[in-house]
């Protein structure tokens, strides 16, 4: 049995079912199968997490076919390690060999495949040079559910990594603002999601003052002073699955202007998750958080969507952003995060991550969303 600290393991099983899924959603789609490069979709797929290089690596996948995973020889040892392994074929290439001449045969010479967005250029090209009839589009346009809908295991992981997150913002409150530079609260933030079990910090941004208008803003060498609001977004991979997390915070007593623009953010942030149940459609939860900003008068202060979906990564499909009809499923997960930007002053924004269930929504992020006042 798993200890209290660790998920339960997947298996050979849980991969064969994913790659399995996979092909039949891309012959639903109307492609000849789909093909993974080393990166998200591969460790999803597989449980291999090889380096993306020069040497060819690529899974192909097929409905009614063994999925067959093209390695170089020197990596095969690593392949058969990976515990996805016993659910594929592994196919090497040596050094000095062509390996478009190994992966050429697994494909249709006239088909469409489904490829990883972050399939390198020169594997794509050498593809279509062995095959000229063959034609390729992302995964992301292709087949944009491939990973959206987490299962019960995934789930755990998730919400794992949300407490991780939370337990990271409660201590960082106990932590000193005024007087410190961005980055050194950006390193208390990385250091706590470590302690609290993350394997990989992707981001810790602090946007304080007038830096907290810019959305991405990287923490950099401005002191805090007192009277800033502090916008803080952090988040990375625990047990291989995502947290991100925005709370925004104060230097002493806000002012009532600032207050009062922190509860139009939390309103609307509220009003998004609320919206969240399966069957409608992605873009109804930025429609429900833009609806609070723009009643307010601050439509054009939300430069950016109201969230992105989370998993092996920290940002990936689906993106709940007008236009976006794809509609929600139970166990798909996500981040409601509306904000409002004023630049050269302050910026605010709330973010959870939400995941749909059976008949509604539930956080994955339960810390308070009210203003907190830091010192």
């Amino acid at each position: 049995m798993p200890s209290p600290n660790q998920p339960v393991p997947f298996t050979a099983d849980d991969y064969r079912a994913r790659m399995a899924r996979a092909a039949e959603s891309a012959a639903e789609a109307g492609l000849a199968g789909v093909l993974i490069a080393p990166g998200p979709d591969l460790v999803h797929l597989t449980g291999y997490r090889p380096v993306n290089t020069e040497r060819l690596t690529l899974l192909v996948l097929r409905a009614g076919e063994d999925p067959v995973l093209v390695v170089p020889t020197l990596e095969a040892p690593d392949a058969e390690q990976a515990v996805g392994s016993p659910a594929l074929t592994l196919r090497d290439w040596t050094d000095g060999k062509d390996p478009y001449a190994v992966a050429a045969p697994l494909l249709d010479a006239d088909g469409r495949f489904g490829i990883s967005d972050n399939a390198w250029a020169m594997h794509l090209l050498g593809l279509q040079q062995f095959l000229p009839g063959t034609s390729y589009v992302s995964l992301t346009e292709a087949l944009p559910m491939l990973r959206a809908v987490k299962d019960a295991a995934e789930l755990e992981r998730l919400a794992a990594a949300g407490a991780a997150a939370d337990a990271t913002y409660e201590e960082i409150l106990k932590v000193r603002f005024s007087g410190r530079k961005e980055t050194d609260v950006a390193a208390d933030l990385a250091a706590l999601l470590k302690q609290f079990g993350h394997s990989q910090v992707d981001f810790t941004v602090v946007g304080s003052g007038p830096n907290g208008a810019n959305p991405h803003h990287e923490a950099g060498d401005r002191t805090i002073e007192r009277g800033d609001m502090v916008v803080l977004d952090f988040g990375g991979l625990k047990h291989g699955y995502g947290s991100d997390t925005s709370r925004t915070v104060h230097v002493d007593e806000p002012t009532a202007e600032e207050q009062r623009v922190h509860d139009i953010v939390r309103e609307a942030q509220e009003a998004g998750c609320r919206a969240v149940r399966p069957g409608i459609a992605c873009q109804e939860i930025d429609r429900a958080a833009r609806a609070v900003i723009t009643e307010f008068g601050y439509g054009e202060r939300f430069i950016h969507r109201t969230g992105h979906g989370i998993g092996v990564t920290t940002h990936e499909p689906p993106y709940m952003i007008e236009g976006e009809e794809q509609l929600l499923v139970p166990g798909m997960c996500f981040s409601v995060e509306p904000g409002i930007y004023l630049p050269g002053r302050f910026g605010v924004r709330i973010e959870d991550i939400v995941t749909v269930t059976e008949d509604g929504g539930r956080r994955l992020n339960t810390t308070a969303r009210e203003l907190a006042v830091v010192e």
